[in-house]
């Protein structure tokens, strides 16, 4: 079963009335699902998407008994991406505050997708760097910091 059909089934098993439009971006796969509903599945921070996409990926994988099968990504109403492009401008308001004051600084408990967003930012930078530590952990601390 396509991504697409994949959510519309589990959207319409759970009761939700959504279109989903199907998209591509430098090779991932995008569903953006609009629905009358969005809070109800977007939940708190976005959990409720969270566990949606993780279940479409893994069932994705299941069928094509592929573990390294392309990753899709679900979106409601582009929350995602209002809420990465907030992520980024704060991201860049410390990534300032560090530049005037020489000192690292300390960013909020983040999962693994927006740590990569973040640490994205800071590959190209000759001033700054980004680094998490190396833990068990789900929600992970990022440090910015002046490059040596």
């Amino acid at each position: 079963m396509k991504p697409k059909e994949l959510l519309e089934t589990m959207l319409g098993q759970l009761g939700f009335v959504a279109e989903v439009q199907e998209s591509e971006e430098e090779g991932v796969q995008k569903l953006q699902v609009s629905t009358r509903e969005s809070d109800r599945l977007i939940g708190r921070d976005g959990e409720v998407l969270d566990h949606l996409q993780f279940l479409v990926n893994r069932l994705i994988q299941a069928e094509s008994g592929d573990k390294d099968a392309p990753r899709v990504i679900v979106d409601i109403e582009n929350w995602r991406n209002l809420r990465d492009d907030r992520l980024i401008e704060r991201v860049n308001r410390a990534a300032d505050r560090v530049r005037s004051t020489g000192r690292p600084t300390v960013l909020e408990p983040m999962n693994s997708y927006d740590r990569r967003l973040v640490h994205n930012l800071f590959t190209d930078d000759p001033e700054l760097m980004s680094s998490s530590p190396n833990s068990s952990d789900r929600l992970k601390r990022i440090t910015i910091s002046p490059r040596s």
